[in-house]
Protein backbone atom coordinates (compact mmCIF):
# COMPACT_ATOMS: atom_id res chain seq x y z
CA UNK A 1 0.00 0.00 0.00
CA UNK A 2 1.28 3.45 -0.93
CA UNK A 3 2.05 5.70 2.08
CA UNK A 4 -0.55 8.34 2.81
CA UNK A 5 0.47 11.87 1.82
CA UNK A 6 1.21 14.39 4.55
CA UNK A 7 -1.19 17.28 4.04
CA UNK A 8 -1.40 20.65 5.74
CA UNK A 9 -3.80 20.59 8.70
CA UNK A 10 -5.24 23.98 9.55
CA UNK A 11 -6.33 24.76 13.10
CA UNK A 12 -8.96 27.14 11.78
CA UNK A 13 -10.81 24.68 9.54
CA UNK A 14 -14.40 23.82 10.53
CA UNK A 15 -15.29 20.33 11.66
CA UNK A 16 -18.35 18.09 11.56
CA UNK A 17 -21.22 18.51 14.00
CA UNK A 18 -20.87 16.35 17.18
CA UNK A 19 -23.12 13.26 17.14
CA UNK A 20 -25.80 12.59 19.80
CA UNK A 21 -23.79 9.88 21.61
CA UNK A 22 -21.30 12.51 22.81
CA UNK A 23 -23.73 14.24 25.17
CA UNK A 24 -22.35 14.72 28.69
CA UNK A 25 -24.48 15.08 31.79
CA UNK A 26 -23.53 18.25 33.69
CA UNK A 27 -24.04 17.64 37.42
CA UNK A 28 -22.48 19.83 40.08
CA UNK A 29 -23.33 17.84 43.18
CA UNK A 30 -22.01 18.03 46.72
CA UNK A 31 -18.89 15.98 46.01
CA UNK A 32 -18.08 17.99 42.89
CA UNK A 33 -18.25 21.27 44.81
CA UNK A 34 -16.29 19.82 47.73
CA UNK A 35 -13.40 18.70 45.51
CA UNK A 36 -13.37 22.03 43.71
CA UNK A 37 -12.99 23.79 47.06
CA UNK A 38 -10.24 21.37 48.15
CA UNK A 39 -8.21 22.11 45.02
CA UNK A 40 -8.60 25.86 45.47
CA UNK A 41 -7.65 25.79 49.16
CA UNK A 42 -4.46 23.84 48.43
CA UNK A 43 -3.54 25.93 45.36
CA UNK A 44 -3.53 22.84 43.19
CA UNK A 45 -4.45 22.27 39.56
CA UNK A 46 -6.23 19.35 37.92
CA UNK A 47 -6.04 18.21 34.33
CA UNK A 48 -9.80 17.73 34.65
CA UNK A 49 -10.24 21.50 34.55
CA UNK A 50 -7.20 22.68 32.60
CA UNK A 51 -7.72 20.22 29.72
CA UNK A 52 -11.52 20.65 29.76
CA UNK A 53 -12.16 16.94 30.32
CA UNK A 54 -15.76 15.95 29.48
CA UNK A 55 -15.87 13.52 32.42
CA UNK A 56 -15.09 16.06 35.15
CA UNK A 57 -18.63 16.08 36.59
CA UNK A 58 -18.86 12.29 36.83
CA UNK A 59 -15.35 11.81 38.21
CA UNK A 60 -15.46 14.60 40.77
CA UNK A 61 -18.87 13.48 41.96
CA UNK A 62 -17.25 10.05 42.49
CA UNK A 63 -14.43 11.81 44.42
CA UNK A 64 -11.69 11.08 41.91
CA UNK A 65 -9.44 13.60 40.21
CA UNK A 66 -6.18 13.81 38.27
CA UNK A 67 -3.66 16.22 39.76
CA UNK A 68 -1.81 18.51 37.35
CA UNK A 69 1.58 19.34 38.83
CA UNK A 70 4.41 21.69 37.83
CA UNK A 71 2.03 24.62 37.30
CA UNK A 72 -0.63 25.27 34.68
CA UNK A 73 1.53 26.66 31.85
CA UNK A 74 3.00 24.24 29.30
CA UNK A 75 6.11 24.82 27.19
CA UNK A 76 4.57 23.00 24.22
CA UNK A 77 1.76 23.93 21.86
CA UNK A 78 0.15 20.64 20.89
CA UNK A 79 -2.68 20.87 18.39
CA UNK A 80 -5.22 19.05 20.57
CA UNK A 81 -4.59 20.37 24.07
CA UNK A 82 -6.46 23.12 25.93
CA UNK A 83 -3.75 23.74 28.54
CA UNK A 84 -2.19 27.22 28.36
CA UNK A 85 1.07 27.49 26.40
CA UNK A 86 3.80 29.86 27.48
CA UNK A 87 6.92 30.23 29.61
CA UNK A 88 6.46 28.72 33.07
CA UNK A 89 8.11 30.42 36.03
CA UNK A 90 9.55 28.84 39.15
CA UNK A 91 9.30 25.40 40.70
CA UNK A 92 7.12 24.69 43.74
CA UNK A 93 8.97 22.08 45.81
CA UNK A 94 6.20 22.07 48.43
CA UNK A 95 3.68 20.87 45.84
CA UNK A 96 4.21 17.13 46.58
CA UNK A 97 3.20 17.63 50.22
CA UNK A 98 -0.01 19.43 49.23
CA UNK A 99 -0.84 16.76 46.66
CA UNK A 100 -0.43 14.06 49.32
CA UNK A 101 -2.45 16.00 51.89
CA UNK A 102 -5.30 16.51 49.42
CA UNK A 103 -5.17 12.84 48.40
CA UNK A 104 -5.58 11.95 52.08
CA UNK A 105 -8.40 14.45 52.62
CA UNK A 106 -10.23 13.14 49.56
CA UNK A 107 -9.98 9.59 50.86
CA UNK A 108 -8.55 8.36 47.56
CA UNK A 109 -7.54 4.74 47.06
CA UNK A 110 -6.00 5.43 43.64
CA UNK A 111 -4.51 8.76 42.59
CA UNK A 112 -3.39 9.92 39.15
CA UNK A 113 -0.65 12.54 38.82
CA UNK A 114 0.16 14.23 35.53
CA UNK A 115 1.85 17.49 34.59
CA UNK A 116 2.31 20.17 32.02
CA UNK A 117 5.41 19.67 29.89
CA UNK A 118 8.35 21.58 31.36
CA UNK A 119 11.05 21.58 28.70
CA UNK A 120 12.58 24.52 30.59
CA UNK A 121 13.69 22.16 33.39
CA UNK A 122 16.76 19.97 32.95
CA UNK A 123 14.94 16.92 34.32
CA UNK A 124 11.56 17.82 32.85
CA UNK A 125 10.08 17.96 36.35
CA UNK A 126 11.00 14.40 37.34
CA UNK A 127 12.03 15.61 40.81
CA UNK A 128 8.48 16.74 41.59
CA UNK A 129 6.95 13.51 40.27
CA UNK A 130 9.26 11.54 42.57
CA UNK A 131 8.37 13.81 45.49
CA UNK A 132 4.64 13.27 44.91
CA UNK A 133 5.03 9.48 44.82
CA UNK A 134 7.10 9.46 48.00
CA UNK A 135 4.82 11.85 49.90
CA UNK A 136 1.68 9.88 48.98
CA UNK A 137 3.34 6.62 50.03
CA UNK A 138 4.20 8.23 53.38
CA UNK A 139 0.91 10.02 54.07
CA UNK A 140 -1.60 7.63 52.44
CA UNK A 141 -0.30 4.05 52.84
CA UNK A 142 -2.01 1.63 50.49
CA UNK A 143 -3.11 4.27 48.00
CA UNK A 144 -2.41 3.27 44.41
CA UNK A 145 -0.27 5.80 42.54
CA UNK A 146 -0.42 6.34 38.78
CA UNK A 147 1.78 8.82 36.94
CA UNK A 148 1.13 10.20 33.47
CA UNK A 149 4.39 11.80 32.41
CA UNK A 150 5.63 13.86 29.43
CA UNK A 151 8.52 12.55 27.34
CA UNK A 152 11.18 14.45 29.36
CA UNK A 153 12.87 15.25 26.02
CA UNK A 154 14.47 11.82 26.20
CA UNK A 155 16.28 12.42 29.50
CA UNK A 156 16.56 8.75 30.47
CA UNK A 157 18.34 9.49 33.75
CA UNK A 158 15.33 11.56 34.83
CA UNK A 159 13.03 8.76 33.69
CA UNK A 160 14.92 6.23 35.77
CA UNK A 161 14.47 8.35 38.90
CA UNK A 162 10.68 8.16 38.49
CA UNK A 163 10.78 4.42 37.81
CA UNK A 164 12.85 3.89 40.99
CA UNK A 165 10.08 5.59 42.98
CA UNK A 166 7.90 2.67 41.84
CA UNK A 167 4.48 4.05 40.90
CA UNK A 168 1.88 1.32 40.46
CA UNK A 169 1.04 2.46 36.92
CA UNK A 170 3.37 4.29 34.57
CA UNK A 171 1.49 6.09 31.80
CA UNK A 172 2.82 8.00 28.82
CA UNK A 173 0.34 8.78 26.05
CA UNK A 174 1.09 8.14 22.38
CA UNK A 175 -1.85 10.41 21.42
CA UNK A 176 -1.87 9.83 17.64
CA UNK A 177 -0.30 8.03 14.69
CA UNK A 178 3.25 8.92 13.52
CA UNK A 179 2.11 10.64 10.30
CA UNK A 180 0.10 13.22 12.26
CA UNK A 181 2.72 14.05 14.90
CA UNK A 182 3.86 17.29 13.18
CA UNK A 183 0.40 18.77 13.89
CA UNK A 184 -0.82 16.83 16.92
CA UNK A 185 2.47 16.75 18.90
CA UNK A 186 4.90 19.02 17.01
CA UNK A 187 7.75 18.83 19.57
CA UNK A 188 7.32 15.13 20.36
CA UNK A 189 8.79 12.15 18.54
CA UNK A 190 6.91 8.89 18.05
CA UNK A 191 10.10 6.84 18.36
CA UNK A 192 10.96 8.59 21.63
CA UNK A 193 7.53 7.75 23.05
CA UNK A 194 7.99 4.08 22.19
CA UNK A 195 11.49 4.04 23.65
CA UNK A 196 10.28 5.65 26.89
CA UNK A 197 7.61 2.99 27.37
CA UNK A 198 10.05 0.20 26.61
CA UNK A 199 12.68 1.56 29.02
CA UNK A 200 10.19 1.67 31.91
CA UNK A 201 9.36 -2.01 31.46
CA UNK A 202 13.00 -2.99 31.01
CA UNK A 203 14.01 -1.25 34.23
CA UNK A 204 11.12 -2.60 36.33
CA UNK A 205 8.97 -5.33 34.73
CA UNK A 206 6.58 -5.28 37.73
CA UNK A 207 5.31 -1.77 36.90
CA UNK A 208 2.11 -1.67 34.84
CA UNK A 209 2.73 0.43 31.73
CA UNK A 210 -0.06 2.26 29.98
CA UNK A 211 -0.62 4.49 26.97
CA UNK A 212 -3.53 6.14 25.19
CA UNK A 213 -4.49 7.39 21.76
CA UNK A 214 -7.13 9.77 20.38
CA UNK A 215 -9.03 9.05 17.18
CA UNK A 216 -10.78 11.42 14.80
CA UNK A 217 -7.79 13.48 13.68
CA UNK A 218 -7.49 11.98 10.20
CA UNK A 219 -5.76 8.69 10.93
CA UNK A 220 -6.67 5.46 9.14
CA UNK A 221 -7.64 2.16 10.73
CA UNK A 222 -4.44 0.65 9.33
CA UNK A 223 -2.41 3.35 11.11
CA UNK A 224 -4.27 2.72 14.37
CA UNK A 225 -3.53 -0.99 14.07
CA UNK A 226 0.18 -0.32 13.59
CA UNK A 227 0.28 1.88 16.70
CA UNK A 228 -1.35 -0.91 18.71
CA UNK A 229 1.22 -3.38 17.36
CA UNK A 230 4.08 -1.00 18.26
CA UNK A 231 2.74 -0.49 21.79
CA UNK A 232 2.52 -4.23 22.39
CA UNK A 233 6.02 -4.74 20.99
CA UNK A 234 7.17 -2.23 23.60
CA UNK A 235 5.43 -4.22 26.34
CA UNK A 236 2.58 -1.82 27.15
CA UNK A 237 -0.05 -3.47 29.40
CA UNK A 238 -3.00 -1.06 29.40
CA UNK A 239 -4.52 0.90 26.51
CA UNK A 240 -7.06 3.73 26.39
CA UNK A 241 -8.74 4.87 23.18
CA UNK A 242 -11.03 7.91 23.03
CA UNK A 243 -12.57 10.38 20.61
CA UNK A 244 -10.69 13.63 20.03
CA UNK A 245 -12.87 16.61 20.97
CA UNK A 246 -11.85 20.06 19.82
CA UNK A 247 -11.39 22.45 22.79
CA UNK A 248 -12.02 25.58 20.67
CA UNK A 249 -11.45 27.09 17.23
CA UNK A 250 -7.73 27.55 17.91
CA UNK A 251 -7.14 23.79 18.01
CA UNK A 252 -7.14 21.11 15.35
CA UNK A 253 -10.61 20.34 13.97
CA UNK A 254 -12.22 16.93 14.34
CA UNK A 255 -11.92 15.10 11.02
CA UNK A 256 -14.64 12.61 11.93
CA UNK A 257 -16.46 11.10 14.88
CA UNK A 258 -16.08 7.36 15.42
CA UNK A 259 -19.24 5.39 16.16
CA UNK A 260 -19.49 3.44 19.46
CA UNK A 261 -19.33 0.14 17.57
CA UNK A 262 -16.02 1.22 16.01
CA UNK A 263 -14.55 1.74 19.47
CA UNK A 264 -15.70 -1.76 20.36
CA UNK A 265 -13.98 -3.12 17.26
CA UNK A 266 -10.73 -1.37 18.22
CA UNK A 267 -11.03 -2.79 21.74
CA UNK A 268 -11.41 -6.32 20.41
CA UNK A 269 -8.48 -5.79 18.07
CA UNK A 270 -6.30 -4.56 20.95
CA UNK A 271 -7.29 -7.43 23.22
CA UNK A 272 -6.40 -9.89 20.46
CA UNK A 273 -2.92 -8.32 20.35
CA UNK A 274 -2.44 -9.08 24.05
CA UNK A 275 -3.18 -5.90 26.00
CA UNK A 276 -4.14 -6.86 29.54
CA UNK A 277 -6.78 -4.15 29.87
CA UNK A 278 -8.42 -1.93 27.25
CA UNK A 279 -10.77 1.03 27.69
CA UNK A 280 -12.21 2.18 24.36
CA UNK A 281 -15.14 4.55 23.85
CA UNK A 282 -16.10 8.05 22.68
CA UNK A 283 -15.53 9.75 26.05
CA UNK A 284 -12.69 7.57 27.33
CA UNK A 285 -9.68 9.53 28.59
CA UNK A 286 -6.40 8.21 29.97
CA UNK A 287 -7.43 8.72 33.60
CA UNK A 288 -11.09 7.71 33.29
CA UNK A 289 -11.88 4.81 35.67
CA UNK A 290 -8.13 4.63 36.26
CA UNK A 291 -8.32 2.38 39.32
CA UNK A 292 -10.22 -0.26 37.36
CA UNK A 293 -7.53 -0.33 34.67
CA UNK A 294 -5.05 -2.18 36.87
CA UNK A 295 -5.02 -5.77 35.65
CA UNK A 296 -5.71 -8.37 38.35
CA UNK A 297 -2.64 -10.17 39.52
CA UNK A 298 -0.22 -7.47 38.37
Amino acid sequence: MEPLPIVHKSRTAPGPKPPPWLKVRLTQGENYLDIKELMRSQTLHTVCEEAMCPNIYECWEARTATFLILGDVCTRNCGFCAITTGRPTGLDREEPKRVAETTKNMGLKHVVITSVTRDDLADGGAEIFVGCIEEIRAQVPGCGVEVLIPDLMGNWTALESIVRARPDIFNHNTESVPRLYPWVRPKARYERTMELLRRVKEQDPSIVTKSGIMVGLGETREEIHQVLVDLRENLVDVLTVGQYLRPDQHHLPVERYYRPEEFEEIKQEAEALGFRHVESGPLIRSSYHAASQVPEGV
